[in-house]
């Protein structure tokens, strides 16, 4: 054994103590560091012949790297969808690396039963039936390209082929259809060999991003032959739902697969107040949950529904020798596009068995309490414009005096240090977006975030 290596062998408890004490100080200061710290990119170093031991590679990855990093797992991070790590998730994150388990396979060990077990749990969560199955993926890219991988065999099963085995070129023109699809489903598109024009924008309904299920009629009558709608439980922008009972009504008219990309909207299932937003999710015939954003497990983790199990391990199945047969109960390595993944649920199993339901329901309602706060307070300033109701979790606001890119762009730049939000543009206008998910946010943050953006406006007017 290399000797570096060999010494870094008989310290590592205290190594390991030395990384909790780097960890513990990061956490401990999220209320304080600055979200999106001032930094100059840094001249790549060149890579050691000799290195230097695990002690001093820590010492040097808090001097260098560790002050550049972002607050991302704080409460004032409000970025795209971003969860933090509840302390029963990290505990299991750490688990999960000292463990180091590939959980695709029954030859090795438990881990795919525990990520069986904890899919059981999600699925219950979500208020979905044991007709769905389900399987953990890296993010919700990943879960939606693996939904519409399962909806490509379909299509391919009513055309007499089998796209896996022939091609998608097999199918023939495709049409997907969607009211306001998040930019990953034409990403998956392009990836499955579908082709990004696939996609069909259907009208929304006036003033919302929820599909026009009239609309959505009308184009499926258009359309021969089967076809694969995208419905959202909650979109981007605004977190507008689509009426997935409506949507799925339509199935007694028109032949499609349902695929429901309820990345983060499928937790409002979690609330009484909200759980009719997710009403009908269960009829979908796949779906995707992202579990990094309002689960607050640490990035990557997502999960991937379907009610064709059958399809999904007909797209993924890997002929090994050493993999075994596929079976009726097939591997995880049959399900996914992964031969080997980390021990993903562990994170989870531990953060739903530490806190339960009413625990992360209690995260849910209170990010919701949050945005509905934020929106209260920039709704009262002339400064901003709300530019929609906070059905959710996201406040999309603008400038109410010349929205230009620019003015928004320095007005995030002056509010980083204390608040982190991203640009977007809503209905032809630049804007904001405020998303709420992390478990630390509470009522001060909001006031501390709604401080920064009205002094920022202050100071561009």
């Amino acid at each position: 054994m290399h000797p570096t290596l060999a010494a870094d062998l008989a310290r590592l408890p205290a190594l390991l103590g030395a990384a909790r004490h780097a960890a513990t100080e990061a956490l401990t200061t999220l209320d304080t560091r600055p979200v999106i710290p001032a930094t100059s990119p840094l001249t790549p170093e060149p890579l050691p012949d000799h290195g230097s031991g695990a002690e001093a590679t820590l010492a040097a990855f808090r001097h260098r790297w560790a002050p550049r990093l972002s607050a991302s797992a704080g409460p004032r991070y409000l970025g795209f969808v971003t969860g933090g790590a509840t302390p029963a998730a990290l505990v299991g994150d750490w688990l999960t690396a000292a463990h180091d388990q590939n959980s695709n396979s029954a030859l090795d060990g438990a881990g795919q039963d525990l990520e069986r077990e904890t899919v059981t749990w999600l699925r219950d969560l979500f208020g979905l039936t044991p007709a769905h199955t389900g399987t953990f993926v890296s993010g919700a890219t990943m879960s939606n390209t693996a939904g519409l991988a399962i909806a490509r065999e379909w299509l391919g099963e009513r055309a007499g082929v089998s796209p896996s085995d022939d091609g998608a070129a097999a199918l023939g023109s495709v049409r997907v259809f969607s009211g306001a699809p998040h930019s990953s489903i034409a990403k998956a598109l392009s990836l499955l060999g579908l082709g990004r024009r696939a996609l069909v924008t259907v009208p929304t309904l006036p003033g919302r991003e929820a599909v026009d299920p009239v609309a959505l009629d009308r184009a499926l009558a258009d359309t021969p032959g089967p076809a694969v709608v995208v419905a959202n439980a909650g979109t981007v922008n605004t977190v507008d739902f689509d009426d997935l009972r409506a949507v799925a009504a339509l199935k007694t008219r028109h032949d499609f697969w349902l695929h429901t990309d309820a990345a983060f909207g499928a937790f409002a299932a979690l609330s009484p107040d909200h759980a009719h937003l997710t009403a009908g999710l269960d009829a979908s015939d796949s779906v995707c949950v992202d579990l990094h954003k309002w689960l607050n497990v640490p990035y990557d983790s997502a999960v991937q529904f379907t009610r064709r199990r059958d399809l999904q391990a007909r797209v993924f199945q890997n002929a090994a020798a050493y993999l075994g047969p596929l079976g009726d109960h097939p591997d995880l390595v049959h399900l996914t596009p992964e031969n080997s993944h980390r021990l993903r649920a562990l994170a989870a199993w531990f953060t739903l068995r530490a806190y339960g339901r009413q625990g992360h329901r209690e995260i849910v309602e209170r990010d919701i309490a949050c945005a509905r706060a934020l929106g209260a307070e920039l709704s009262e300033d002339p400064a901003f414009t709300v530019l929609a109701p906070v059905r959710l979790n996201v406040v999309c606001f603008t400038l109410a005096d010349a929205p230009t890119p620019a003015r928004l762009a320095a007005l995030r730049e002056s509010v980083r240090q204390e608040v982190f939000v991203t640009p977007t543009v809503y209905a032809g206008t630049p804007a904001l977006r405020a998303a709420f998910s992390n478990w630390r946010t509470t009522g001060a943050d909001v006031r501390r975030a709604a401080q920064a953006l009205r002094t920022a406006a202050r100071e561009l007017t």
